[in-house]
């Protein structure tokens, strides 16, 4: 097994960078495979473009006539551009994304054979996937899953297949994805977000939720992962010594790119452009061998959609260049792990940034409007955010180097706090003449001027404002954005709707004008949210001292966590903003359940594996080396033999103690499984969390001894220094 890491090591070490060709300015490339907005209007009549459009601005059905026209329009394209086959891309609640590729081609009478599309292929299709994760709404005899195409993100076309993305949902309606969901959060915010808007522009029609991704990931050689079995498996190192350089220098963080990463970026940003996702910015990351990527902001249906592809497209691209990417939030030990920093916001038809301040005091009202609803809505739903990133991966991440802790709070700056802290104060009921003109001027009319100087300090923040965003920092590298985006918008939108009532409200009954109306309840908003407001470093006991006392919850592992999302409170929500019913929600949750068990079941048998069939043999190898070794020195030196073989025997026991520990532990780790695999549902996550999982660091832990005391050349396994910092 020695020779596989040194042939590994020796294979990583005579890499050369592909060469990439460019084909052309990226504007030019920019959505070539896309059927987008240019190909439809090329290859559609005016008509069924149209029908598109309202479908995609009204959520207009499109007639089934209609359907047939766009259908022969989008095979026509894709033909054109070398297709043979179309799939319905959908996003099962495997987290992942999933297809089943058919051809256009089809016999006719006569012995011929033609490509055909119509309609009913475009719109629905019913591939059954019976086989993915659905919590029980897929009962045997009514298994039948079917995908529905949605007009508001562009088809594609990746290598010869048309891509169309789609929902997908269970014979009896519920959905069986992450996009449904998504869809019809986005459809709560836009109505609630647009009738609050009225109160300053009424000219507002729609609001889209817009998001910007940062993709952080690791990159490692095919041949140095490949002699890592807990890495294939898993994603992580499941063990392996710190090196005694890693990121402490600071040094790989915005530093030159590597040649051969610089080879794989380009043809990955080649291929982001030709699928119209708009990568915009790339950089080495903290960690050795860590990079990111980020787009320009989307809309959020299409901004998840362009990540849940990349993902896809980086795992494709990689192999090319001889890497594995890692997407796993903890892959190694005492370093960063990695997140997808989710920045949100919300824009208008009109073309405003509803948390960018504008260059009146109306507009700095509006600016405050959605930001202290934002806040107060993080509040009140901050264990439903914690849940929605929750994960067995991200567990490892949250609260380690850099990383957002389990306590979700808001960061919004010193200033902006101040601003917060001077509206508390507002007059309660009717304002005086002079009171409105020192808020308009003096309060408000200053908050452009704040933000000018108002740079987010804070880098561990879990839920940040930077300016004109919110930045939900605690999302997993591994996740899909489509989570943490629905709940995100669904209390967003529940807030804003419960805005609205409050504030007519007090126009009607109390005879308020407008803005003092909006006024007085963003008072009482800013009182009642104060606790998630935090300035400080997220990190230690103190803060979580700090946090009980202000009602925080502090969720730290995924079963405890997960409990939010089947609350009454959380069910009562989803169902009140018509984003999912009770069915789907306790759905999720027993998925989510049985995922993370999942992961710490396949973590511990691997684990098992390693370290009896590599790290033991190989320990007990050197350790008859030594044995050897002790017995010439007695033949040498007879009786004082001791004085020279000191070392040796003492690093023979030492073996033997960790060779020891590791069985014994194994075995017992064994045992909890079993006893866990007998319970189910929560029982079974928390017997995973609570009684097999310590077991992994417990083991970890006197394996790695065991690689600092065994012989290099013995070692069977690619060490951390490799790993890192081979390029």
């Amino acid at each position: 097994m020695s020779s596989l890491r040194f042939n590994a090591l020796k294979e990583t070490l005579h890499r050369k960078p592909v060469h990439i060709e460019e084909n052309g300015r990226r504007s030019e490339l920019f959505g070539k495979n896309v059927f987008n907005e240019q190909a439809m209007r090329q290859y559609m009549t005016k008509e069924a473009y149209q029908s598109v459009m309202n479908a995609i601005e009204f959520g207009t059905k499109i007639d089934r006539k209609i359907a047939d026209q766009i259908a022969v329009s989008m095979k026509d394209w894709a033909l054109s551009k070398g297709a043979t086959h179309y799939t319905h891309w959908f996003q099962p609640l495997t987290g992942a994304t999933a297809e089943k590729h058919d051809a256009f081609f089809e016999t006719i009478d006569g012995g011929g054979a033609m490509e055909r599309f119509d309609g009913g292929q475009l719109v629905q299709q019913e591939p059954d996937a019976s086989s993915f994760p659905n919590g029980g709404i897929r009962n045997t005899f009514e298994a039948r899953g079917y995908t529905a195409w949605d007009p508001t993100s562009a088809a594609f076309i990746y290598g010869t297949t048309l891509c169309i993305p789609t929902v997908f949902v269970a014979y009896t309606g519920e959905a069986l994805d992450n996009k449904a969901p998504l869809l019809r959060a986005l459809q709560a915010v836009d109505t609630a977000a647009t009738a609050v808007c009225k109160y300053f522009d009424k000219n507002v029609s729609k609001v889209n939720a817009t998001l910007g991704w940062e993709q952080e990931y690791f990159l490692i050689d095919t041949a140095l992962a490949a002699a890592r079995p807990d890495l294939m498996m898993t994603g992580r190192t499941l063990l392996g010594h710190s090196s005694a350089k890693g990121q402490q220098l600071d040094d790989h963080y915005f530093g030159s790119i590597p040649t051969r990463v610089m080879s794989f970026m380009r043809d990955l940003e080649q291929e982001c452009m030709l699928l119209g996702v708009p990568v915009k910015t790339r950089h080495n990351e903290v960690a050795p061998n860590q990079f990111e990527l980020a787009p320009i902001f989307e809309e959020a249906n299409l901004a998840v959609d362009h990540n849940s592809l990349l993902m896809d497209v980086m795992e494709k691209v990689s192999q090319r260049h001889q890497f594995k990417v890692l997407f796993h939030e903890k892959p190694f030990a005492g370093i960063n792990g990695s997140g997808k920093h989710n920045n949100w916001s919300l824009s208008t038809n009109t073309g405003i940034n509803l948390l960018s301040p504008g260059k009146t005091p109306m507009k700095n009202l509006q600016f405050l409007t959605f930001f202290v609803n934002t806040i107060k809505a993080v509040h009140d739903y901050e264990e439903l955010i914690r849940a929605s990133i929750a994960s067995a991966s991200n567990d490892h991440r949250l609260g380690a180097n850099e990383a957002p802790p389990a306590i979700i709070s808001v960061f919004i700056g010193t200033q902006l706090s101040a601003v917060l802290d001077e509206l508390e104060n507002v007059t309660k009921g009717k304002l005086s003449p002079q009171e409105k003109t020192d808020l308009k001027l003096n309060i408000v009319g200053k908050i452009p001027e704040i933000l000018l100087d108002n740079t987010d300090r804070n880098r561990t923040s879990p839920f940040a404002f930077t300016g004109n965003k919110f930045e939900l920092r605690a999302v997993g590298s591994w996740s899909n954005c489509a989570g943490p985006m629905t709940v995100l918008n669904t209390i967003i939108a529940k807030q804003l709707k419960d805005f609205k009532i409050e504030v007519d409200t007090l126009i009607d009954t109390k005879n308020l004008k407008k803005d003092e109306a909006v006024f007085n309840v963003l008072r009482e908003y800013i009182k009642a949210s104060k606790n998630i407001r935090f300035e400080g470093d997220g990190y230690g006991v103190v803060w979580e001292k700090e946090a009980e006392k202000r009602g925080l919850s502090n969720n730290k592992t995924t079963p405890e966590a997960l409990k939010a999302k089947i609350s009454k409170k959380a069910i009562a929500l989803y169902e009140e903003m018509n984003v999912m019913n009770k069915v789907e929600v306790e759905a999720r949750h027993e998925i989510e359940l049985e995922e993370y068990s999942k992961h710490i079941q396949i973590e511990s048998r691997v684990l098992g594996d390693v370290a009896r069939n590599h790290v033991i043999p190989t320990a007990i190898q050197y350790q008859n080396t030594l044995i050897e070794n002790v017995k010439g020195l007695k033949e040498i030196f007879g009786k004082d033999f001791e004085k020279y073989a000191k070392e040796q025997i003492d690093l023979i026991q030492k073996i033997s103690h960790h060779i020891a520990e590791i069985n014994s532990k194994i075995e017992k780790m064994t045992e909890e499984r079993k006893k866990a695999n007998k319970l189910e549902g929560q029982k079974n996550a928390d017997a995973y969390c609570e009684k097999v999982k310590p077991f992994l660091e417990e083991i970890r832990y006197h394996a790695d001894k065991l690689e600092l005391l065994v012989d290099d050349n013995l070692w069977p396994l690619t060490k951390y220094r490799e790993l890192l910092f081979t390029r």
